[in-house]
């Protein structure tokens, strides 16, 4: 298979070399571990634990009964001192479990291995799925379970994996292509055992050559599997985009990626699909990156859910230079946090410290014309125009220029010669529509 590309796009600096090089260590977290209540798209989890409970590693401590949900665990043993609301990465606060370590990690196996999974029915890997908490981690927190159930009228022909971690300076994913290739295949044999007959892709940019061939390797058996090569550009792991540049289809507005055949997961889900399946474990950790000009030594690490933003920093050596700007992610599409002491949850890809030069938020000015945000736009919308549109308040003409397809990846932004806050005011305007709907 050739490189395959998407239409539009932009071509940033990647960063990658400050710790693509840098093999996973795992991280045991020092202080209280915090568990958010919510940390997937849907209906938050409802407690299960009280103050003073004792609880274990792989213990279910939150859970709801609303089918967009995704249950939660303890990723240590020790005792639960609070259940009281705590600083989320989004900037609001939420119902959290306040966990003290006892450091022993006494575990509770509720969950059976499979190795035999290829008896399973897909009803029952499904159930695996939920119950596991499984979501996609790669900052979007959708549960994956409804991702592999969709309408019977919507017939599945592909299931492709977002490998191509497109975001500047995270190497999480490139790391587990290189020392995880073999469980990541496993996991997507699983999902195309739910859907019999169907193809399969893994989709990886072509600045990540070794990690192509780790991946052509681990499935080099498997016939209905392919490794799609990518060209480099972002936002290349956005749905969409992904599904365009491997299949040649477009999900109109509106529209899922079921809708045109496709299921499409990142790659740290299907590495926890072959984990809660193959494993019997729920997932109570995952593999980011800490990185960025101002951090001593940036690497990948195997953090447990719970464990504060200020460990991960520490555990990379601490700050070389103090940082104007902490993000949780990546530089276009994170979440800029405002204190350290938030936990790592299910959606966290990365941490991201930048230096003054970096981070440099120029003054805005008037909008020259030039149509370089539409020249890439990877939705083929007018971010200038839709910029307009919201700081007037005309959100009803925002929804008509098709402003709530904008998937905020902030390419327009990063190209515009005036400054202008395009993809800020674009959030902005979808948040006022989302809220007027509710209101109504």
């Amino acid at each position: 298979m050739g490189l395959l590309t998407f239409k539009k796009g932009i071509h940033p600096n990647d960063r990658k070399d400050l710790s693509m090089h840098k093999a996973i260590k795992d991280l045991l977290p020092k202080g209280n571990l915090v568990f958010p209540m919510q940390q997937h798209i849907g209906a938050p989890c409802d407690p299960l634990v009280k103050k003073g409970d004792r609880v274990l590693l792989g213990q279910k401590i939150g859970e709801s009964k609303a089918f967009v949900s995704a249950p939660i665990y303890s990723s240590v043993s020790g005792t639960v001192v609070d259940v009281a609301p705590r600083l989320h990465s989004n900037g609001t606060m939420v119902t959290s479990i306040i966990v003290e370590n006892d450091n022993t990690y006494e575990e509770l196996h509720a969950m059976t291995p499979h190795k035999d999974y290829e008896k399973l029915s897909k009803a029952e890997l499904v159930s695996i799925v939920k119950d596991a908490g499984i979501v996609g981690m790669g900052g979007a927190g959708f549960p994956t379970h409804i991702k592999l159930t969709p309408p019977a009228e919507k017939p599945i022909d592909s299931i492709i994996i977002n490998a191509s971690e497109c975001e500047p300076y995270l190497t999480c994913d490139y790391r587990m292509m290189l020392e995880k290739s073999n469980e990541i295949v496993e996991g997507l044999k699983i999902i195309l055992q739910m859907f019999p007959g169907v193809s399969g892709y893994i989709g990886i940019e072509n600045n990540k050559p070794e990690a192509i061939e780790a991946m052509k390797k681990a499935c080099k058996n498997l016939k209905n599997v392919q490794v799609a090569p990518l060209i480099t550009k972002y936002p290349q792991g956005a749905e969409k985009q992904l599904i365009y540049a491997i299949t040649g289809r477009e999900v109109s507005s509106g529209k899922l990626p079921a809708d045109v055949g496709c299921i499409v997961q990142n790659l740290s889900s299907a590495y926890e699909i072959y984990n809660a399946v193959v494993n019997g474990r729920p997932l109570t950790e995952r593999i980011l990156t800490v990185t960025g000009e101002a951090i001593k030594e940036p690497m990948n690490l195997r953090v447990k859910f719970g464990t504060s933003i200020k460990e991960v920093i520490e555990a990379a050596g601490g700050f070389k230079e103090d940082p104007v700007k902490v993000i949780s992610g990546g530089p276009l599409m994170g979440t800029t946090l405002s204190s350290l002491d938030i936990p790592v949850i299910k959606g966290t890809s990365g941490v991201l410290c930048l230096t003054k030069n970096q981070a440099k938020l120029e003054e805005e000015s008037s909008c020259i014309r030039c149509g370089k945000c539409m020249s890439v736009c990877p939705m083929f919308l007018n971010p200038t125009k839709l910029n307009s549109l919201v700081l007037r308040g005309n959100y009803d003409v925002f929804e008509e220029y098709h402003g709530m397809d904008c998937i905020e990846c902030a390419c327009c932004s990063y190209v515009c010669p005036a400054k202008r806050h395009l993809t800020q005011t674009c959030r902005e305007g979808k948040r006022t529509v989302n809220i007027n709907r509710r209101k109504k």
